[in-house]
């Protein structure tokens, strides 16, 4: 229990093996009126054990017939042994609890069940961003007058600057102003634009790799392991400068265009 940490949620229960029994005088604080007969040393035991983990003994704090309070019955012997208890801070959660009739978990000992009314959190929205409309570019004259635009917003240059996150400003800004736009769609990843299936393949092959490590740990698992991993990174850098390559040779093409503002986006 003082393992657990306290803003967690905790209930217990259990067959105690003892009497807390009826009245309350000097527990208020860990249990209600509502127990079976008296209290024995192993009840005593109960309520120290609630106030030490700052708990409540539930099944006292509702007023039942003793039928429905009763947990144990064996020939012509009546009490109440098992008990629900849970942190004090949660027993305003907590609207009924009693004595299932009819209904035995065990041999002798009767189901005890509690109504808990739990919050429910609402699972936030991921943020959706509003996004340019780039595919307004498959029509001439938006194209031709996007071009215009940013020939303007770059100062006329036909080279684009050095500053390539200025320059990704300004084609984005530009996009904004003439093609306009919206929302209703997540931000795209497009840090994996040049994913190939060779980067693919060598990342399978490394995660199967760690849970084969995982599961065995020896030591020719793990350099199995670590060459993966090193196969990988030698893969995503050759990866990335061929496909930045064959975007740099397509930049005075239309398609090396629509590339350079789709990343740009």
């Amino acid at each position: 229990m003082e393992s657990i940490p306290t803003g967690e949620r905790v209930v217990i229960g259990a067959d105690f093996n003892g009497h807390v029994g009826e009245g309350n005088t000097g527990d208020e604080e860990v249990m209600g009126k509502f127990g079976v007969k008296e209290r024995n040393l192993e009840g005593q035991m109960v309520v120290d054990f609630a106030k030490r983990m700052d708990m409540g003994v539930v099944n006292t704090y509702f007023q039942k017939r003793e039928e429905h309070r009763v947990t144990y019955k064996s020939g012509g012997r009546s009490t109440q042994v098992d008990y629900i208890l849970c942190r004090r801070g949660n027993l305003k959660e907590i609207s009924d609890c009693k004595v299932v009739v009819g209904e035995s978990v065990a041999r002798q000992h009767r189901m005890v069940v509690c109504r808990m009314t739990l919050m429910v959190c609402k699972k936030k929205r991921s943020e959706i961003e509003k996004k340019t409309k780039w595919w307004k570019l498959k029509k001439e004259e938006c194209c031709e007058e996007f071009r215009q635009k940013l020939r303007q917003a770059l100062g006329g240059q036909v080279v684009l600057p050095d500053d390539w996150e200025t320059t990704a400003e300004v084609i984005r800004e530009t996009g904004r102003k003439v093609l306009g736009v919206s929302s209703g769609r997540r931000k795209e990843d497009k840090e994996t634009w040049w994913w190939n299936e060779e980067v693919q393949d060598s990342i399978q092959r490394k995660r199967l790799a760690k849970k084969k490590w995982d599961m065995d740990r020896t030591e020719e698992n793990r350099q199995e392991y670590k060459e993966l991993q090193r196969r990988v990174k030698r893969e995503v850098s050759k990866a990335k400068q061929k496909a930045y390559d064959e975007l740099y040779t397509r930049l005075d093409t239309r398609e090396g265009e629509k590339d350079l503002y789709r990343l740009a986006r």
